[in-house]
């Protein structure tokens, strides 16, 4: 019989991630972890604590999944970038979207993940307060649009079509709906992940009216 491999905490949050991406983040517990690495969930409390540290180190492995920004990147094309890696990670791990703000102890990954986001807009042109906001308005459209998009009743390969006609509005009742699936949705190969880029850009396009409002410039011009 090979030798067993050794538990450790990259172990442990990587069979963690699988728990979640399975089960949801309700299926998290030491022992549904202990039982994906083929050990008893006591010889986990050797490497973490309990279920509160594990959540933490769930958070942080999630963070780390999203590409560290490059200071001196142009804040928009930094933003775009950055919109669309976390938009990835949360479809590929549904359950981040209820965890990756909600820890008490943040790790490493998401204290470095936030000041490199700061720093980024603070380098060009945004003042403090603006670029607090920025960051928490990009935030609330990203995971909002993920969230919306997970809870869609049509996936992208049965497409909108089918439940639209299914929906069989009444123009006299719903003028607005009816017009608005019959002129974008039905026989449009509509797609409501293409949404993304079009509100991400009016979130940006009155960030970038507003830096230039207080005289934005980047630090090293």
């Amino acid at each position: 019989m090979p030798p067993r491999t050794p538990l450790s905490r990259e172990r442990i949050v990587a069979a963690a991630t699988q728990v979640a991406d399975e089960g949801g983040l309700g299926a998290v517990s030491m022992r549904s972890v202990g039982r994906a690495l083929g050990a008893e969930a006591m010889s986990l409390y050797h490497h973490v604590s309990g279920k509160e540290e594990l959540l933490d180190l769930l958070a942080d492995a999630a963070f780390a999944q999203i590409p560290l920004l490059e200071l001196g990147t142009p804040w928009r094309a930094a933003m775009t970038s950055r919109a669309h890696a976390m938009r990835a990670v949360l479809k590929r791990h549904p359950w981040a979207l209820s965890l990756l703000e909600s820890r008490s102890h943040p790790g490493e990954a998401v204290m470095r993940h936030h000041d490199r986001v700061l720093g980024l807009l603070r380098s060009d042109g945004f003042e403090l307060v603006l670029a607090a906001h920025a960051y928490s308005v990009l935030d609330a459209y990203i995971y909002g649009f993920v969230l919306t998009e997970l809870s869609l009743p049509f996936t992208p390969e049965t497409g909108p079509d089918a439940y639209a006609e299914g929906l069989e509005l009444p123009a006299a009742d719903y003028p607005h709906l009816a017009e608005m699936l019959e002129q974008m949705v039905v026989g449009h190969d509509y797609a409501f992940g293409d949404e993304f880029d079009y509100g991400l850009d009016l979130v940006l396009d009155q960030l970038e009216v507003r830096r230039a409002a207080q005289g934005g410039r980047r630090r090293d011009q």
